[in-house]
């Protein structure tokens, strides 16, 4: 592949979506899409499915990683159906290794990709992928500066401070904890909201100032201690408002879309790092607010929030949320499932650096 015909970006977003489950129709008039491009992503799936290749460095010794969800996706790729031990037929290409790996260690490692493989040196990267939490500490070689500047970097969600870049770099949707007989097909619509937000407590004391405000309120719900998976999802059912506060856990956001509450994350920064950020239109899916108004603000962004738009926002959030299910293992992709492939055919090219 020349360098003039870089992957998108959004070819490994295409990949992320493979191993989740889809069940997601097209949009119509009647039905609003959640996708920034859906008349791109929907075509040419075909062609895509069946040519689409990822080729995988070989490592010398294997390893897992300690954060669950980089975890599944790597055991994932690993069994993927799209993985090809021919490197020529590869768009992509997969740089394996483990967490918190070292400057000088990453280093070599592209050093000896570089001498022994032609892929990496032809384009710097740019069609190259690794998973990692923690990010690539900066270092003056030139073999590090590639990797963080032109690879794409799988995270984790939330990223951690100067280790993303946005519309390059992507986070994998966070693994859901609710037991699978608690996720009702998306038709299910009827409930009882008895809150109009609701905080699941967390070990994570950001953002408590102004969700601890919000205890003796009759309208939310805010945990003095963290619920059990079943009192979790009833609670998200219930609730017209799911709050996050963006430095805190973003853990339950699948969860909340899923069953109908709109999530609410609370942040004085924009952010550039939500799951499928290059394809889905969070600011149609979720609420941002800032803490510097305080509890009463964050209540009257929530009551000025239209029962038109909120319901438009809750059902783009259902559709979208088909995203955000993780498998045990890499199911099989369904015609109705075109946002799969087709986003590598969008123009946008991501530049060498």
């Amino acid at each position: 592949m020349a360098a003039t015909d870089l992957p998108t970006t959004t070819t490994v977003f295409s990949l992320l979506i493979l191993f989740l489950s889809l069940q997601t129709a097209a949009a119509t008039a009647d039905h609003p899409s959640p996708y920034l491009s859906p008349i791109t992503l929907f075509q040419n799936y075909q062609k895509m499915l069946n040519s689409f290749k990822i080729f995988i460095y070989p490592q010398n010794t294997p390893f897992n990683f300690t954060n669950p969800t980089l975890n599944l996706f790597y055991g994932s790729l690993l069994s993927s159906p799209f993985r090809t031990s021919d490197p020529e037929e590869a768009p992509l290409f997969f740089v394996p290794f483990p967490p918190n790996q070292s400057p000088r260690s990453l280093a070599r490692l592209i050093a000896d990709l570089r001498a022994t493989y032609p892929y990496w040196q032809r384009t710097l990267g740019a069609d190259h992928f690794y998973l990692s939490c923690e990010g690539v500490r900066p270092s003056s070689s030139r073999n590090v500066v590639e990797l963080k500047k032109n690879a794409v970097q799988i995270s984790c969600l939330p990223s951690r401070s100067g280790a993303f870049i946005p519309h390059k770099d992507i986070t994998l949707p966070p693994l859901s904890h609710a037991p699978p007989q608690l996720l009702p097909p998306k038709e299910k619509i009827n409930r009882t909201l008895k809150y109009v937000g609701y905080y699941r407590r967390s070990s994570s004391t950001a953002g408590w100032d102004i969700i601890s405000s919000l205890i003796s309120d009759s309208e939310f719900l805010i945990e003095s201690e963290s619920s059990d998976q079943w009192t979790h999802v009833r609670r998200v059912e219930s609730s017209k408002f799911c709050l996050f506060t963006y430095d805190g856990t973003l853990s339950g956001v699948g969860e909340a879309l899923k069953y109908g509450c709109v999530p609410v994350v609370i942040t004085d920064r924009p952010i550039q790092d939500m799951p499928f950020m290059d394809l889905l239109r969070w600011q149609d899916l979720a609420l941002f607010v800032g803490s510097s108004n305080g509890a009463e603000g964050l209540k009257h962004v929530l009551h000025d929030t239209s029962e038109e738009r909120y319901e438009r926002m809750r059902g783009l959030g259902m559709t979208a949320a088909q995203h955000f299910i993780w498998n045990a293992s890499p199911q099989a992709v369904g015609c109705v499932s075109y946002v799969d492939v087709s986003a590598v055919d969008q123009t946008t090219r991501h530049q060498i650096r």
